[in-house]
């Protein structure tokens, strides 16, 4: 990355080296869980308000990505099926949003994997629903790659649970990835849950609204909205790697990533997934390499999630602060952090990350700190998120807390309990719910553990026989001794060798065989290095 040079305009506060945070991310929620449209539009505004965080194109229309992330708008689907003849219980309700290519043959071949892949697993299509969009907003390389946007309402079977429902919808979501893989179809699964909706795209922060028209109508209500303005670093901007992601929002890099693929390709063989028995074959590849470094961290929580983890454990478990070298930090945390050690390696920054799971919405940053995150909490429950502060206009006197967070933090806020959890709840709470310490003191072992015990004693050995043991384990050979060791003990000299290979090239080969002594014509072969090695072996 190029640093800016310095500003020269010395007169003024603007200084360009400071120009280098990247994209925009945060969220609004009410802590008490009541959806609103007012919500809606606060999450709007702060996605607007940091449209100077994402790149824009030539047309100055096409943005790198921007989004959000809401709960479901039960009743504006609800009206939507009404109109269709169809009716379902709110709570039974899930959504997917799909971008399908603009092909005909191709939409029709995904719809009807889409359809298998939830009816196999005991899910009820319901109906299905084009989008409405104002393309008139589009710049022209977004107008040229925009994708057929439709979502697909489904219902659940009558003995799941929602936490067996949304678990259902990510295998057959897992399932239909592997179809479209298979038949080269470039459909992409946006969201399907039972809980949230993301509607993103190749737009400026500030247009997403005007584009997507469902958010503006007034019946789209919802409790928590994460938003995303993407600046891409690392990868070409596409609908697709538009943010938020399925469960997450992200500022930064990822600058692990390679390890981190590796590690998790590693594991895919060990993973046990609760409640079924078709793992991996469906679960693998948990990371889709396609994507950019941001949705391969969305892919590791998913999966992290949908096993059955809370999704704070699960971040804190992949992005944990830096704990091993600080002196008085509580017992029972650093021994939470030693656990998750051995399970998993940090994904580090810089990164600052935003994420929700349809009921818990937070925002944590890496060990290094290098993003910002700031946050407001206001008297009548509204938390604010935001890489800056301002991105909502809030009175200072609604404010009863604020912050920013530092290195390795976290805030969240449940809105199934009406709870807003500070970093030290949320670390208090995590370290206590298992007996980690114990786990760590019984069961692991340190290497320096290990060297202060005290060694066995060795059986007795002849001075010979003592001598080869210890040639053997410090890998000293027979030609060693002779080569290198012998010359410097005898005449105290610097030992000087050399090793090559003149074998014949492959395309003389097949003369290696013939009586070159009696050659003696203009067009005899040269005799060849094999040759003359072979007889200087003899005379020694």
């Amino acid at each position: 990355m190029q640093i800016p040079a310095r500003s020269i305009l010395h007169n003024t506060l603007y200084d360009p080296w400071f120009e280098h945070d990247g994209c925009g991310i945060g969220f609004v929620a009410h802590i008490n869980g009541q959806p609103s449209h007012d919500l809606l539009q606060m999450t709007l505004t702060a996605l607007g308000n940091q449209i100077h965080r994402g790149a824009v194109a030539a047309d100055a229309s096409t943005g790198d990505g921007s989004g959000v992330l809401t709960q479901i708008p039960r009743a504006l689907l609800l009206r939507e099926l009404e109109h269709q003849g169809v009716s379902v219980s709110a709570t039974n309700l899930a959504v997917g949003m799909i971008f399908f290519p603009q092909d005909e043959a191709q939409i029709e071949a995904s719809c009807a994997i889409i359809r298998d892949a939830l009816t196999e697993r005991g899910l009820r299509v319901l109906a299905w629903r084009d989008v409405p969009t104002n393309d008139a907003i589009l710049g022209q390389r977004a107008r040229e790659t925009r994708p057929l946007m439709r979502q697909v309402l489904i219902e659940r079977a009558a003995d799941m649970d929602d936490q067996t429902y949304e678990r259902t919808l990510f295998l057959s979501r897992k399932t239909m990835e592997h179809a479209f893989r298979a038949q080269s179809l470039t459909t992409y699964v946006v969201s399907l849950s039972s809980r949230t909706l993301i509607y993103k795209g190749l737009l400026i922060g500030s247009r997403l609204g005007e584009f997507y028209l469902d958010l503006q109508d007034p019946s789209y209500m919802t409790a928590i909205g994460v938003y995303h303005q993407r600046y891409s670093t690392n990868t070409f901007p596409s609908w697709e790697r538009a943010q938020p992601f399925r469960m997450l929002s992200h500022n930064g890099e990822i600058n692990t990533l390679q390890g981190n693929v590796n590690w998790m390709r590693a594991r895919e063989q060990v993973i046990a997934f609760p409640y079924t028995d078709d793992i991996p074959s469906f679960i693998a590849p948990v990371i889709d390499t396609s994507g950019s470094d941001s949705a391969m961290l969305d892919n590791t929580l998913e999966m992290l999630v949908m096993g059955g983890r809370d999704i704070r454990h699960a971040m804190t478990m992949m992005v944990p602060e830096a704990w091993e070298r600080v002196p008085n930090m509580d017992p029972s945390l650093r021994a939470f952090y030693q656990y998750h050690a051995c399970l998993m390696e940090p994904w580090d920054g810089p990164a600052a990350l935003t994420f929700c799971d349809g009921h818990i919405v937070g925002t944590t940053l890496d060990r290094n700190g290098l993003r910002p995150s700031r946050y407001r909490v206001t008297r009548d429950g509204l938390v604010i998120s935001g890489s800056e502060a301002g991105v909502v206009t809030i009175s200072d006197s609604e404010i009863v807390h604020k912050g920013n967070l530092g290195p390795g933090q976290m805030i969240a806020v449940d809105t199934r309990t009406g709870q807003f959890f500070t970093n030290s709840e949320i670390k208090h709470t995590l370290a206590e719910q298992q007996p980690y310490r114990w786990w760590v003191e019984q069961h692991m072992k340190s290497l320096n553990d290990l060297m202060a015990q005290k060694a066995p004693e060795s059986p007795q050995l002849t001075e010979k026989s003592a001598m080869e043991v210890l040639q053997m384990a410090f890998g000293y050979t027979k030609e060693e001794l002779s080569v290198i060791l012998k010359p410097m003990l005898r005449n105290g000299i610097e030992p000087v060798g050399s090793m090559g290979d003149d074998t014949s090239i492959a395309v003389l080969s097949p003369y290696d065989w013939v009586d070159r002594s009696s050659s003696s014509s203009n067009n005899a072969l040269p005799k060849s290095p094999t040759h003359r090695l072979t007889r200087s072996a003899k005379r020694l």
